[in-house]
């Protein structure tokens, strides 16, 4: 049966998935750049596997992408503008071929047009709940899984109506301080995990939770 996943998700020690003030010029916002401590484990993996090598982190990287259909992000994951649209030349973070090479759905109070890109990646952009959202996700995804991207708002709103069926994060050996957590205001929707793995590797420590 198709599982509703999350993967690749890296999160500081003190539980923040980004800093304050997400920007066009700050997408993880302050003291939060892409490379550096909280994602370098990420870049690094990428260019392990580009190079033909292995280990831990490449491991868990490659997983990420395996027998996904479809991926579910919010307005936030997708670029930095907020409210209603200036207008819609805005096409995300990724470049005219964007990595995922299927339907993404992009939860918005902003709905706009869909937008197909090179590759096969189609961003539909919509203000329904999870759960019609999922639906629209698994029926695009055709027997595969159906990824949360991200950010922390759109899991958390996933772990809290109880749709997640495995989270994988990266814990990786910094202070934030401030900024956005990923773990906060659960109240039961996190009841029913267990952590399934735990794996340290030299930069970071993946933690795999799995329903009990």
């Amino acid at each position: 049966m198709p599982k509703v996943r999350v993967h690749n998700v890296t999160i500081s020690l003190d539980g923040f998935m980004a800093g304050p003030n997400q920007r066009l010029d700050a997408p993880f916002g302050d003291g939060v750049g892409w490379g550096d401590e909280l994602h370098r484990w990420f870049v690094s993996a990428s260019e392990d596997l580009a190079a033909g090598k292995g280990g831990t982190d490449v491991e868990f990287f490659v997983r990420g992408d395996q027998n996904i259909g479809a991926t579910i992000m919010g307005r936030n994951m997708f670029g930095p503008q907020r409210g209603p649209w200036e207008d819609e030349s805005w096409q995300g973070w990724w470049g005219e071929n964007p990595p995922y090479h299927h339907d993404v759905f992009v939860h918005t109070h902003h709905p706009r047009p869909d937008l197909a890109m090179a590759g096969g990646t189609t961003f539909r952009f919509t203000d329904e709940p999870p759960q019609t959202v999922l639906q629209r996700a698994f029926d695009a995804a055709d027997g595969k899984d159906v990824r949360i991207g991200g950010g922390a708002a759109t899991i958390r709103q996933y772990l809290r109506a109880g749709l997640i069926d495995e989270l994988h994060l990266v814990i990786a050996p910094m202070l934030i301080g401030r900024g956005e957590r990923l773990l906060d205001d659960l109240g039961g929707g996190i009841d029913g995990y267990r952590v399934s793995e735990l794996v340290g590797s030299a930069n970071v420590t993946h933690a795999v939770l799995v329903r009990r």
